[in-house]
């Protein structure tokens, strides 16, 4: 669950605006790739024709795979009405002998581009290994109105006015009406997509890919906001999956923005204890000497509500005033990273001396507020009501106040004319045993909200690893996430 992951995936992919050089057939074609009768209540079959990948700088696309684009109903409540374009990519599997079946896989984001697992699954970061290439189909999609599918068009003019962190009624009136007519705008843009730009609707155009396929079943890897996609597919569809891994969790059902905010900071201000006590073992390389960072992290806001905080620069401290909010956003950028770069900028901006990187807490994306919003509900009543449940986070949080990224979140979702979508209700069946891992110290997808969604299935082990981190499956993690996932993965059995 962060807008940092397409970038950090495959950054290129987000600006891409292309068509696939193939197509799917029209609803109702039938499957080219098995005779097996489709379950009732599935999607209208269509069928497959592969061609060439859009070309990308290397190493897109890899040579072995190919891409499609599929048609599907831009609402679902409406099977005959507008369709959209959605953009698939496959890597087949490398040994057809010992192939197992279709792994398909969503990055999160809320709505990053997807496709790139199976346009580039030799990654050697958070790739695929010759075994699970070997064993699978890699199969991959930019979600409805992302990336290489069909787009939502909206004008982001209201929001560039809107202050990123409102201080007065005024200002929480000013986000909210500039979260309105945004969202009002894309809907009058685009029309019904950007109604049904949501996780359940994701996991509807998963099954139509599926039923594309010719697949009875899919084994499926969410990552991040993509875990709430493959709890929703197994909402909808629990018989039709052979495996769900869920990385880095969104705990299913949110209810309310004061326990998302709450969760978020007091991680976030745990792993600054951390740091702090990293600090005492490690005083050769932590940067803020013969302090607690805790006590650090004090001082700078006490300094922020006197309004003595300045902005470092080279020489000593520069005239620009830093806020307290601009420091809690600081906090919530630089202390999951590395714990030297973390104590360099607190140092910096202690001192007065040296170079910070202001990395910004608003968030504007498109995808947030037509994603997010409608699976989440994070509205809050009034400027009142807001300011209470800040007091209350700060106070589970001294030493951050509030984590950068939920707030942005919560932010975003205020005032737009589209409510939170109902989770859908289970289907007859079961799913197959689920397996859910999470970092202890995720400030994307806290560890409470893994536990949620771990309980909420019948058959779910939750694996935690003792690290600062988000998206676990890539290598070099300590305790190697990424070889118990793919071993579950390789037989869910275990």
């Amino acid at each position: 669950m962060n807008t940092d992951s397409a970038r950090r995936r495959r950054g290129i992919a987000a600006l891409l605006a292309l068509s696939a050089s193939a197509t799917l057939a029209a609803p109702g074609a039938a499957s080219a790739a098995s005779a097996a009768p489709e379950p009732r209540g599935t999607a209208a079959a269509q069928r497959v024709q592969w061609g060439p990948c859009p070309h990308v700088d290397p190493p897109y696309p890899d040579p072995a795979s190919e891409c499609a684009t599929i048609e599907v109903p831009a609402d679902w409540a409406n099977p005959e009405g507008p369709k959209t374009g959605l953009f698939v990519a496959r890597h087949k599997a490398t040994d057809p002998k010992r192939r197992i079946g279709v792994l398909m896989s969503n990055p999160g984001g809320p709505g990053a581009p997807g496709a790139d697992d199976a346009l580039n699954p030799t990654d050697p970061y958070q790739g695929y290994t010759p075994e699970m290439r070997a064993r699978f189909d890699i199969v991959a999609f930019d979600p409805r109105g992302i990336g290489r599918s069909r787009g939502v068009e909206c004008d982001e003019t209201p929001l560039a006015g809107a202050p990123a962190r409102p201080a007065t009624a005024t200002e929480f009136e000013r986000v909210r009406t500039a979260n309105a007519r945004f969202v009002a705008d894309c809907v009058r843009r685009t029309g019904p997509l950007a109604k049904n730009m949501d996780a359940e609707a994701t996991a509807r155009d998963m099954d139509a890919v599926r039923a594309a396929l010719g697949e009875r079943r899919i084994s499926f890897l969410g990552h991040s906001y993509g875990t709430l996609i493959g709890e929703r597919y197994a909402r909808l569809f629990p018989d039709r999956l052979r495996a769900l891994a869920l990385d880095s969790a969104v705990g299913p059902g949110e209810s309310g923005p004061e326990r998302y905010l709450t969760e978020a900071a007091v991680t976030l201000n745990n792993t600054l204890k951390r740091v702090s006590s990293w600090c005492a073992t490690n005083a050769a390389t932590c940067a803020v000497k013969n302090k607690k960072v805790t006590t650090v992290a004090e001082e700078l806001f006490a300094r922020a509500d006197a309004g003595t905080l300045r902005e470092p620069g080279p020489n000593g401290p520069t005239a620009k005033k830093v806020s307290p909010d601009r420091l809690s956003d600081l906090l919530g950028d630089v202390i999951g990273a590395s714990p030297q770069y973390a104590t360099g900028q607190l140092a910096a901006l202690h001192s007065g001396k040296g170079e910070v990187d202001w990395m910004g807490g608003g968030a504007h994306e498109t995808a947030l507020r037509l994603v997010l919003c409608r699976d989440l509900d994070y509205r809050i009543r009034d400027f009142a009501e807001y300011r209470a449940i800040r007091d209350r986070v700060a106070k589970a949080a001294p030493y951050v106040r509030y984590e950068t990224q939920s707030m942005s979140f919560v932010l975003a979702c205020q005032g737009s004319p589209l409510p939170p979508k109902p989770v859908p209700a289970r289907a007859t069946g079961t799913p197959p045993p689920v397996l859910v891992v999470n970092a202890t110290h995720d400030l994307a997808t806290p560890l409470p909200g893994a536990r949620r969604m771990a309980a909420s299935f019948p058959r779910a082990a939750l694996k935690t690893f003792d690290v600062v981190g988000h998206w676990l499956y890539t290598t070099g993690v300590e305790g190697d996430p990424k070889g118990l996932i793919d071993r579950y993965l390789l037989d869910p059995r275990r």
